[in-house]
């Protein structure tokens, strides 16, 4: 840590912190990447987005677009401590990036603009963080722009997040006058001048000293009523000391009951250093975490991140290097070391560890061993793709994988020159295999190869990678989003009986089925009521994979079929006949039959939209909303120096946005700006309904 920054009142343990920088596009999430790694000596040069020399957005595509598409790992030393930290994408498209990071991470920073405060994306990546309960601390970044407000920032913070902020800081100066904050810990002045790369200190001015005693108080009296050191210390002194205040505010981070707000301009490189602090402070190292739980032939398992336990890591992301295929590894437990041979869990596979790498964005160096809190890359496993397990052969487990999103929109792509269809398949398995958000398969009916991902922008950046990265000339189809169907009316006792006899062995199978709608439109819930032993336990559980085989294809257009409970009421066997594959068939063709016999609705993918425009166009974006089947869900002037802006937010079938870009510019005359994220799916109705879409070709 710099010397002339000693913040000797935080008092953390040493070791390892890996964390994640999550934010909305734009809010200065790689800026403050950049600045960290600037200030911490890891490189020597302020990389820039808009100039494309930053480290972490180092792939060609992203510096052409000037935004994070692949997170991407780093590390530094700050205080004695090692940070291992990812950059995350902003862009919703790119949000199943974030939710491989945010699995193997053990606290972030989530990093908000100060003019516009929480945006749908910063919500959507903070619910994200809430799953895998991963504490974090706030950074109100653009504290120098034109109508920054830390107070409105922190307040979105409180409404829309639905947490308690608890601010430290206090804003020197206001938009182009900020220049330094007030340290309320230790009520004190840190100001960075210009062309200086770290900060002065000094006394707290004489202009805002009562309103800094104000706010340090507010924030003693928020944290006493939270945490009870605190509170004991509240009512016996006259106020609490920083030492009691730092340790309050790292159990309540720690614990996910409220999270610390520091603000400041990355860009301005002010303010970053007292983050660093911060998270070394109050985000946790991997002993503070509970053991990592896994399981192996349905037993669960914990494992300590301990270097002497037996090795326990999850894969997270998987590169195809100039140089070889890298598996990125979280070693949660144990110790390896090149040319150790470990399991692939879920593929009960064994693989050779060849190197092992410490991280930095597009650059590697090589080192003999990982223990466990590491993040690494490793080459020499060939097989293992995101979110498999690797551990000690000796001491199997499997850890839970990320949260798979299904993707929602389609294209259709095809080679343009004749030899070239090896060379796509080829290269989609590389692309499918880097990111598992994208999907690949064949339209049966039109034998086309069809592309599926989480969005427009996610299948452009895709198709752009199959154009640069691999040579290859293709043609691409129109979108198509990925409609559903479900039961709206279902069906009681339908008894369909599989008897096959050709020969040899025969086939018998026989079931009763009810189908039912269920409240969750996006779920499948099967049951057995039988009794007696008239379907054996074995195939029940064929009957259930049956079902779920018929999930694949609804009798509308052709879709998945989700939000049904199928009930297994009754059934019958013979002697010889019977088998689980023969049970498995009339499960899927009972459920198909039941289908047809209901009533189906299809379902529609939505999105939630969020539009920025100028309050003269507000009346002809509302009717291209409307126009768009959108429904709006609010609308409110932007506050600041942006006031004559509205904010209209909406949400509309996803189908309808295809050029809605271009079609808000024209409407606003360049003014307008939206922002989307999924809404789930709803039902189509309406003349939509009349023109059922068949499957994304």
């Amino acid at each position: 840590m710099r010397a002339d920054l000693k913040h000797d009142h935080l008092v953390p343990p040493t070791g390892i912190r890996n964390l994640g920088i999550l934010a909305h596009v734009d809010a200065g999430k790689t800026t403050v990447t950049e600045r960290i790694l600037y200030l911490t000596g890891a490189v020597h040069r302020r990389g820039e987005v808009h100039e494309g020399t930053t480290v972490t957005d180092f792939d060609p595509l992203e510096r052409d677009r000037g935004i994070t598409i692949f997170a991407a790992a780093v590390s530094c030393l700050w205080d004695g401590h090692q940070i291992n930290l990812i950059d995350t994408p902003g862009h919703v498209d790119f949000s199943d990036e974030v939710e491989r990071s945010l699995r193997v991470l053990d606290g972030a920073v989530a990093v908000f603009d100060a003019v516009a405060g929480v945006e749908p994306q910063s919500e959507s990546v903070w619910r994200q963080a809430d799953r895998y309960g991963v504490p974090r601390v706030a950074f109100v970044n653009k504290m120098d722009r034109a109508g920054a407000d830390l107070d409105t920032a922190v307040e979105s913070i409180r409404a829309r997040l639905r947490v308690t902020p608890l601010v430290v800081q206090l804003p020197i100066g206001r938009e182009d006058g900020f220049i330094g904050v007030v340290d309320l810990l230790r009520m004190r002045a840190l100001t960075w001048d210009a062309g200086r790369d770290t900060a002065a200190e000094g006394p707290v001015p004489e202009s805002l000293a009562d309103e800094a005693r104000r706010r340090r108080r507010l924030l003693e009296e928020t944290v006493a009523e939270l945490h009870p050191a605190a509170l004991e210390e509240f009512c016996a002194r006259p106020e609490i000391s920083a030492a009691t205040l730092t340790a309050a505010l790292r159990d309540l981070t720690l614990r996910g009951e409220a999270v610390v707000v520091l603000c400041g301009s990355a860009y301005r490189d002010r303010g970053v250093e007292p983050l660093l602090d911060a998270v070394v402070a109050y985000l946790p190292a991997p002993p503070d975490v509970p053991p990592v739980r896994g399981a192996w032939d349905g037993a669960g398992q914990e494992r300590p991140a301990d270097p002497a336990a037996p090795f326990a890591a999850l894969v997270f992301k998987v590169h195809a290097a100039a140089t070889g295929r890298l598996s990125y590894l979280r070693v949660y437990a144990g110790t390896i070391r090149r040319g150790d041979v470990v399991l692939d869990a879920g593929a009960r596979r064994t693989e050779r560890i060849g190197r092992i790498l410490r991280v930095q964005a597009d650059r590697h160096t090589e080192t003999d061993r990982a223990t466990a809190g590491d993040i690494v890359a490793v080459a020499g496993v060939k097989a293992a793709r995101a979110g498999a397990t690797l551990c000690a052969p000796g001491a199997p487990l499997v850890l839970e994988p990320p949260v798979a999103a299904s993707p929602v929109i389609s294209v259709s792509v095809e080679p343009r020159g004749s030899g070239d269809a090896d060379r796509l398949a080829a290269a989609l398995a590389r692309l499918t295999d880097e990111d598992p958000s994208l999907s690949v398969r064949a339209d049966p009916e039109t034998g086309q190869t069809v592309l599926s991902g989480m969005g427009e922008l996610h299948l452009e950046v895709a198709v752009d990678r199959l154009r640069r990265a691999h040579g290859l000339d293709v043609a691409v189809g129109r979108p198509r989003v990925a409609y559903r169907e479900t039961v709206v009316r279902g069906v009681s006792g339908l008894l369909y009986r599989h008897v096959k006899q050709d020969g040899g062995a025969g086939q018998f199978a026989h079931v009763v089925l009810d189908v039912e709608p269920m409240d969750d439109a996006d779920g499948f819930v099967f049951r057995s009521t039988v009794t007696g032993g008239r379907v054996p336990r074995e195939y029940v559980g064929a009957v259930e994979a049956g079902c779920r085989d018929a999930l694949a294809e609804g009798p509308l257009g052709g879709h998945p079929v989700t939000g049904l409970r199928v009930t297994l009421t009754d059934g019958a066997t013979h002697p010889k006949d019977s088998s689980e594959m023969a049970f498995r068939t009339a499960g899927r063709l009972a459920l198909r039959e039941a289908l047809r016999a209901g009533e189906m609705a299809l379902l529609e993918p939505l999105a939630e939209v969020t539009v920025t425009v100028p309050e003269d166009a507000v009346g002809g974006v509302l009717g291209d909303l409307a126009a768009r089947r959108g429904r709006v869900t609010g609308s409110a002037a932007r506050a600041g120096t942006r006031a004559g802006t509205m904010v209209v937010t909406a949400t509309v079938p996803l189908a309808e946005l295809f050029g809605y870009a271009t079609g808000l510019r024209g409407r606003t005359r360049g003014r307008g700006a939206f922002t989307s994220r999924p809404a789930g799916y709803a039902r189509v109705t309406g003349a939509a309904a009349a023109t059922r879409p068949g499957p994304a070709r």
